[in-house]
């Protein structure tokens, strides 16, 4: 272990007005905790690699009975996962793709499964168990579900099959009525941003990182191909699936937009919108829209067309919705982080673009709260006319590079741990490394931070 001088990685506000946020927050519960399968720890490569809280194509474990021993105190708690098999979050007979099919293999998702609870198991198989929810066919490769934990420390899921490639398992502290609670619906822009493509911090480590209080759950719901027609007719799984959490991050409209130079498919669009927004709210959630992300017109050959823009705004303000991420004015001002083959998906960069602008637009939230955005507007014109920036929050991250055969940290500012692990998961000392893969991990007081690197 050797200590860099590194830091959080949230950076400056200036003149920040601080009152109580409307966002309660839920404690991650299961962060490091081990994961038991079929009655043993896991021994695929580190059995606490799948309540880390970041994605990474290594975490495959195939389990019919997965468990977590999270500890004593909750009294509810709200359990999520991540699966793979298809990158979509369901397949074509939930929601149907007009342009592409997505048949996600056997085994992809929790089917037909059971989640049950204990007070006095020492290894997810021994102790008493009580059944606390139950739930039949379920095609969704991320969900979160809320139990009663009361008395509680252990909780499995038990399926009728395996599901064969999970890849993250989480649960968060709702006793004081936690509603920090994410599902992003997408088309292949999130799908491919937030899913499927490794980034070094996503949206809940960033938003930890600079509110340590919070650590917000995160479900993803990117599908390849689906528009908002699509979307409409599937929100009865949008609903059953992801409506019992409290914001609903939307990116939509360029499948809707491709290609349309005139506008033809702009008052389908907002209907359906509207449509997205209505069942949303008619759940208890907030719905918060990005401005579609802007493509490469040297690569994909069109652009945007200004009314979908103008669309998403109006739909903001008459819904009275907090603002979303102008991924239309990064990208467009950032083309190279768009993918180099169609200009329109976001590459390895684009990706960790779109977590960190999702986490500076709702950063407001986390200040200000979520109750009234007139006043949070009319605020925000008094700090204008005053100088003050009070609702923009830039999040810069931590840069980890290889120099040679050492790590290198920069473009932070406190002290903080830093840790080098191996592929297996063995800590080693930080200079001379052979060549392969690394895990560095930085710990700090407002800090949780992790990247992989190669030693060529």
């Amino acid at each position: 272990m050797k200590m860099f001088g590194v830091g959080a990685v949230a950076a400056c506000v200036l003149g920040l007005s601080v009152s109580a946020s409307a966002i309660k927050a839920n404690v991650n519960l299961s962060i490091g905790k081990n994961l038991y399968v079929d009655g043993a720890l896991n021994s695929n490569w580190k059995p606490d690699v799948y309540t880390d809280g970041h994605l990474d194509f290594n975490q495959v474990a195939s389990a019919k009975e997965l468990a977590l021993n999270v500890g004593e105190g909750p009294s509810r708690i709200f359990i999520t996962w991540e699966t793979r098999g298809d990158e979509a979050w369901v397949g074509d007979e939930y929601v149907h793709a007009a342009s592409c099919q997505h048949f996600p293999t056997e085994g992809s998702s929790l089917q037909n499964f059971k989640i049950l609870t204990s007070g006095n198991s020492t290894d997810g198989v021994d102790g008493d168990w009580e059944v606390v929810a139950q739930v039949g066919e379920s095609g969704a490769m991320s969900r979160g579900i809320a139990v009663d934990f009361a008395g509680k420390s252990w909780f499995k899921i038990v399926a009728d099959e395996a599901v064969k490639n999970l890849e993250e398992i989480g649960a968060y502290d709702l006793s004081d009525g936690g509603n920090d609670t994410w599902f992003f619906m997408g088309t292949s822009i999130s799908q491919m941003g937030l899913k499927q493509t490794e980034v070094d911090s996503n949206f809940s480590q960033l938003i930890h990182a600079r509110y340590p209080d919070y650590y917000p759950a995160m479900l993803r719901g990117g599908i390849g191909c689906v528009n908002t027609t699509g979307v409409v007719e599937g929100l009865k799984y949008y609903g059953e699936y992801a409506g019992n959490v409290k914001f609903w991050a939307i990116e939509m409209g360029t499948n809707d937009a491709w290609g349309d130079k005139t506008g033809w498919n702009l008052a389908k669009f907002k209907k359906n919108m509207q449509e997205i927004i209505d069942t949303a709210k008619a759940h208890g959630v907030t719905p918060i829209i990005a401005r579609m992300i802007a493509t490469n017109p040297d690569i994909a050959e069109w652009q945007v067309y200004q009314g979908y823009l103008d669309a998403i705004d109006e739909l903001t303000e008459t819904n009275n919705l907090p603002k979303g991420p102008d991924f239309y004015d990064y990208f467009s001002k950032h083309p190279e982080e768009l993918s180099a083959s169609d200009g329109v998906h976001p590459a390895e960069k684009g990706a960790q673009s779109m977590h960190r602008l999702w986490a500076e637009a709702v950063a407001t939230l986390y200040e200000n709260g979520f109750g009234d955005a007139d006043n949070e507007n009319a605020n925000q014109e008094k700090d204008d006319k005053e100088g003050i920036v009070s609702s923009k929050v830039n999040f810069k991250v931590p840069q980890v590079s290889v120099v040679g055969r050492t790590v290198s940290v920069s473009g932070v500012q406190e002290s903080a741990q830093v840790v080098i692990m191996d592929a297996m998961g063995h800590m080693v000392v930080n200079r001379n490394l052979p060549t392969g893969n690394y895990f560095v991990i930085i710990r700090g007081k407002k800090l949780s931070y992790s990247a992989k690197v190669t030693v060529k």
